[in-house]
């Protein structure tokens, strides 16, 4: 009721009531005549349901097009006034609310009843807004949030006191109401909460108008108020009308209003000149005269800009805001002698709505199939209830045919009983393999075989073999019938629970009572698994635990922003540090989404992808660990000098291009092309890998037995043949490609490319093949009871008798040997006669001084990377790594090599066996390393730190348009380098790359699926001692390229364009350069002030010791108290009110260090009894106060005064 309650303001001083001149419908005398409940026939053209609540026109109605006409009339509840009407904005819905609080919903043009329902129990509506979820109704004292079928959503009552009349939508999570108060209230939807109130300097707020530029506020005493759209703050004021304004709107440059003038002694009469005001120009323009009183006025711009006015009498005209009204454009609203009391016009601009006194709702419309939107969404509508009558069967009757039973009939709809897309897979029929007898006799003339056909298959006719039923039977009878002991389903789930993909259970604290040491009891550090792309986790934990390669990116340092080298250095940076708790990968993984050739080669996983496990796994990591290892190599093969950061030098790098990467895994090979012609082509090259090639088994007979180094050797030393063009010939011949290897590498990487079920029955053949052996050789081996048992070497056999178990003793259990098929160890030689030879080998045994002499070397495996085969969670990647006496010295002290198993963030120690042990029906193998015994004694493992102060040093911004005159930090001295203890307040803002994933249990409770995904947006570092203690030296804004979701500008300030370098106007840089400066405050032992500084450093992906964090949100808490606001702290203990309209890291960061040093006051002064009876005081002063921060004096919302009292400003220095 704004519009209408704000029409009689100076027609009746008491605002209550409506007078008896204008609405004498609502006059307990009025007369009978003209009551529509003693005289129906006023009702002309509507029709009352039984139950008096539903009209509906029956006659035809032509309508002439662009001249709007009556389309359909309803009736929603007879004699009481329609006090608000509103065209749904989502769908084509028309909505009125009454005097009385009720509100009835219709459909489409023909104004269908859609739903009905009571919003308040005596206040009328007088405003309703529609949003995506639901629907806004506004009345003096309560604003409520429905859904379209009347289910409410919330409800938020008003201050006492308060009298709202209207609501403005300014954003989608965001709103403005207004009314008789001084005040504004602004009311974000997200938290249902008010944001804040900003004060009116002209009281009676009853219109509120928005456009791209301003606020319009509308005042009951006849003025119009252009507010700015971020402060609310008043830019230039209208005074329209000498009594009270009735209407306005906005369109374009125009804004043109109408209302009631002063007579003097006479009261207020209508004006019927519409006051017009050009907003180029700020000035009133020539008044337009109009022919009726006009109470509402509307723009329906179509083809031109058009003006709707109406008066109270339902007389309605229609003309041009800068020319003359016509008489001939004048309509009258077929009231039956009521008052209209609400307009409205839909989005389309092709339906009008208007409401009168006795309940009556009138659509109008300049055409007779109209729309309210131009896009509206399908309406969902509740399925009738069709009851048929069935016929009458005896049922006593044995021989009544079933037929007689009636179905219903097959509709296009989808049945009950279909499966859903999402939990069907298709089956696609693969071609049966060739008849044996067509290879057998089959002739090849290039690449192409032909064969006599043998007619034993129909021509064109493929069978297909059904399910043996009788073998379903028996698996169904294996089910346990009783729940007991159908826990984990054993013979339908064969993971075993260790090598499942584990998730995190995230809670209303998020990850702070998640027990990451229930996964993990060692002191090595787990890699968390939601962050995109983080399926290559246990290929980082593969590179970590490599010496060389550790101490190599940890030594790397360049000026390339994305370089997976220097973030795989901060990463393992993080891991040494770690005592058993979890690292994130989020930089490295945002670095190596930025890589063209990972997205080039289908490395970069969409989330669907990932979570429906759609993505092939094991097929991916070994494309992935191509990738990485060429990667590296690239990235630390260049040349010192230009690309060292600022002088830091890298010791990896060499002058003559050479890596680390090259000499650990490089191995140069060979490649020679024979042509039939006798033409041969030789070239050299250098690979980092190789691809096991198994041998190809077209005949019926079972698959002989392989020993592993013998199809090792063939996929190292690989010759095929191809069809390749031959310079000799000038033509593409068939070619027998050869290639042999010149030197052995010192990590030999191989992907086992598993790929398929016929490479999975090799494995599992092999793998039988070679449990056999083993067991046929304990059940022959004689028993010796009384014997000692003899020391592990005597017990080792050669290599013939132990082909397929070397590095096993006869201590091991052969029930373990099972599954296995590759050896612990190998020996592997290059000589001139000869080539390559390779062999298993015990791992136990060493090699003689002589093999040693001629080149011989011995490998070990370090690691196996499985792909686990789950159909319930989609499958996960894990690693086993034989982890060395380095890296068990770092963390525990002791010296001795150990098997773990690393499956994200659960890590656990393993025997050998269960490394190579591999039963392909879920475990299956994608990667094998193999290094050379003591290789890492030639290279250099010592780390020299590459951050020195040099990444302090003032850097130019990324930031096209920022000015120096706008900074907003002043970059350290020489004289003021940071040192050990030193105190550095820090804050950090961040936005959201996307929203958080979160289901709704059976229980009501929220559980968190996948956490939103965060990333640094503002990075600020203020000096904590000195003259200028409180002045920042680092105030960073971080550059990103991926997609925002939210700013979250209320609570981080960072709005859009801050982060983009073609339009900020901030300090703008990347986060590397950022992360480095902090790397450098950390490692020189400085010590940080903040207040949640947990999450900024979780997010920033930093590890910083906890001798170095002092988090103010722990040094003001109770055990079992809930966590206080820094807003609050500031106002309790320093009288300062903050975080008034944004988030500012500059001010938080400097309330941080005060509320530090008052910490230390006050445990100086008493004690920790002091500090716990304050605190106390705290806890019981938040509850009287609900935790939130009382209003300040101003009441703008704009913080105390004192907020910049205590230290310097930064323009002053």
């Amino acid at each position: 009721l704004a519009a209408s309650m704000m029409n009689f303001d100076g027609l009746d001083p008491g605002m209550g009531e409506y007078p008896p001149s204008l609405h004498g419908t609502l006059d307990a005398g009025m007369e009978p005549s003209l009551d529509p409940h003693l005289n129906p026939g006023l009702l002309q053209g509507v029709e009352l349901d039984p139950e008096g609540l539903a009209v509906t026109v029956p006659e035809p109605v032509h309508l002439m097009e662009g001249m709007f006409s009556e389309l359909h009339s309803v009736v929603s509840e007879v004699g009481v006034p329609v006090t608000a009407t509103h065209f749904d904005l989502q769908e084509e819905m028309l909505w009125m609310g009454n005097h009385r609080g009720h509100v009835t919903s219709f459909f489409g043009p023909t104004m269908d009843r859609y739903s009905s329902f009571q919003v308040h129990a005596a206040d009328d509506i007088r405003h309703i807004q529609s949003l995506e979820t639901g629907v806004l109704f506004l009345s003096k004292s309560n604003l409520k949030c429905h859904t379209r079928g009347g289910l409410v959503m919330f409800e938020y009552p008003m201050d006492e006191g308060a009298d709202m009349h209207s609501l403005l939508m300014t954003d989608n999570n965001c709103l403005l109401m207004g009314g008789l108060q001084n005040y504004v209230v602004e009311f974000d939807l997200n938290t249902v909460q008010e944001a804040q109130k900003f004060t009116v300097e002209v009281p009676g707020v009853a219109i509120l108008r928005q456009t791209n530029r301003y606020f319009f506020c509308g005042h009951t005493s006849g003025k119009i108020t252009l507010r700015d759209l971020r402060t609310f703050k008043m830019e230039q004021e209208f005074d329209a009308f000498s009594g009270s304004l009735s209407d306005f709107d906005v369109h374009g440059n125009l804004l043109a209003a109408c209302g009631f003038s002063s007579r003097g002694l006479n009261g207020l009469s209508c004006d019927r000149f519409l006051m017009v005001y050009d907003l180029r120009m700020m000035r009133a323009v020539t008044p337009l005269q109009v022919h009726v009183d006009p109470l509402f006025l509307r723009f329906i711009p179509t083809y031109t800009s058009r003006l709707a006015i109406i008066s109270q009498t339902g007389q309605c005209q229609f003309c041009e805001p800068t020319g003359l009204a016509n008489m001939a454009d004048i309509f009258h609203v077929n009231t039956v002698g009521q008052l209209l009391m609400s307009f409205d016009v839909s989005a389309s601009k092709q339906a009008l709505a208007f409401g009168d006194s006795g309940g009556c709702v009138h659509l109008w419309s300049d055409a007779p199939e109209v729309s309210f939107n131009d896009y509206s969404r399908e309406t969902e509508f509740a399925v009738p209830c069709h009851v048929d009558t069935l016929p009458q069967l005896d049922w006593n009757h044995d021989l009544l045919p079933l037929s007689l039973v009636p179905m219903p009939l097959t509709s296009t709809e989808p049945l009950l009983s279909d499966w859903p897309a999402a939990l069907a897979t298709p089956s696609p029929r693969r071609a049966p393999p060739a008849d044996p007898e067509i290879l057998r006799t089959m002739k090849t003339v290039g690449f192409i075989g032909y064969a006599v056909n043998p007619r034993t298959r129909p021509r064109n006719q493929v069978p297909y073999k059904l399910k043996d039923s009788e073998q379903d039977y028996d698996n169904y009878n294996q089910i346990p019938e009783s729940p007991i002991g159908r826990e984990e389903e054993p013979h339908l789930y064969m993971v075993t629970k260790k090598y499942r993909k584990v998730t995190i259970k995230y809670s209303k604290l998020g990850l702070e009572d998640f027990d990451f040491k229930h996964y993990n009891r060692t002191l090595f550090a787990g890699l968390e698994p939601h962050i995109p792309n983080a399926y290559c986790n246990c290929m980082i934990q593969v590179l970590y635990f490599l010496e060389p390669i550790r101490c190599l990116v940890q030594n790397h340092l360049c000026q390339k922003e994305f370089c997976l080298a220097c973030e795989l250095g901060f990463l393992f940076h993080m891991l040494d540090l770690s005592r058993g708790d979890p690292c994130q990968a989020s930089n490295f993984l945002r670095a190596f989404r930025t890589i063209p050739e990972a997205s080039a080669l289908g490395l970069i996983l969409a989330d669907s992808d990932e979570q429906t496990g759609k993505a092939k796994l094991g097929r991916l990591i070994q494309s992935w660990n191509r990738f990485i290892l060429a990667q590296l190599h690239q990235e630390t093969q260049e040349q010192e000098g230009p690309q060292a950061y600022r002088g830091a030098s890298s010791s990896s790098l060499g002058s003559s291009g050479e890596s680390v990467i090259g000499k650990l895994f490089g191995c140069e090979v060979e490649n020679s092309s024979l042509c039939r012609c006798g033409k041969e082509t030789v070239r050299s090259s250098l690979t980092l890998l190789f691809t096991m090639h198994y041998p190809e088994h077209n005949s019926p007979e079972k698959v002989r037995e392989y020993d592993f180094a013998e199809i090792l050797k063939r996929s190292i030393c690989l010759e095929q043949s191809t069809q390749a063009w031959c310079e000799n010939c000038e033509k593409y011949q068939p070619t027998v490609q050869t290639r042999n290897i010149r030197c052995l590498p010192d990590v030999l990487v191989i992907n086992c490319e598993v790929n398929s079920a016929k490479e999975a029955e090799f494995w599992r053949v092999q793998a039988e093949y070679a449990f056999n052996k083993a067991a046929q050789k304990e059940a022959t081996e004689p028993v010796k009871p009384k014997e000692p048992p003899p020391m592990p070497s005597e017990w080792c056999l050669d290599s013939e008798e132990m082909s397929s178990m070397e590095g096993f003793t006869l201590d091991t259990r052969v029930e373990d040997l099972r599954h296995v098929w590759i050896p612990l160890s190998l020996k592997m030689s290059i000589s001139k006669s000869q080539g390559l030879e390779i062999s298993s080998w015990p791992e136990a045994q060493e090699l003689s001084e002589a093999e040693e002499a001629e080149g011989t070397s011995l490998y070990d495996l370090v690691v196996t990377v499985p792909h686990v085969q789950d159909a319930r969670t989609g499958g996960n990647l894990v690693t086993h790594i034989k982890v060395g006496e380095t890296y068990h010295q770092r963390k525990e002290g002791v010296t001795h090599q150990q098997w773990y198993l690393f499956n994200d963030f659960l890590i656990e120690p393993i025997d050998k066996t269960e490394a190579v042990q591999f039963d392909v029906s879920w475990k299956v193998p994608a990667i094998l390393y193999y290094a050379k015994r003591n290789y890492h004694t030639k290279y250099d493992l010592r780390i020299k730190n590459p951050i020195d102060a040099s990444v302090l040093l003032t850097e130019a911004s990324l930031a096209r348009k920022q000015r120096k005159s706008h900074a907003t930090f002043i970059p350290l001295m020489v004289s003021e380098m940071p040192q050990a203890r030193d105190l550095v307040g820090l804050d950090a803002e961040f936005v959201t790359l996307n929203q958080e994933e979160a289901e709704l249990r059976s229980d009501g409770t929220k559980s968190t699926i996948k956490p939103s995904q965060m990333s640094v947006a503002r990075i600020t570092c203020v000096r904590g001692q000195g003259p200028n203690e409180g002045v920042p030296f680092i105030d960073d804004y971080i550059s990103t390229q991926e997609q925002v979701v939210d700013y979250l500008t209320q609570y981080s300030g960072i709005k859009p364009g801050d982060l983009d370098a073609k339009i900020s106007s901030k300090h703008l840089t990347t986060l590397k350069s950022t992360y480095l400066k902090l790397r450098f405050l950390i490692d020189t032992g400085v010590r940080f002030v903040g207040h949640g500084l947990q999450k900024d450093f979780r997010v920033i992906n930093l590890l910083v010791p906890k001798d170095q964090v002092v988090d103010t949100v722990y040094l003001f808490h109770l055990p079992r108290k809930r966590m206080i606001s820094l807003r609050f702290l500031a106002w309790y203990f320093l009288d300062l009110n903050i975080q008034g309209e944004t988030h500012d890291s500059i001010e938080d960061a400097r309330t941080a260090l005060q509320l530090y040093r008052k910490y230390l006051d006050l445990s100086r002064g008493g004690g920790s009894d002091q500090v716990r009876k304050v605190l106390k005081g705290l806890y019981e002063k938040g509850r009287q106060l609900d935790w939130k921060v009382p209003d300040s004096d101003t009441g703008d919302g704009q913080g105390s005064p004192k907020s910049a009292a205590g230290f310097p400003s930064v323009m002053g220095l």
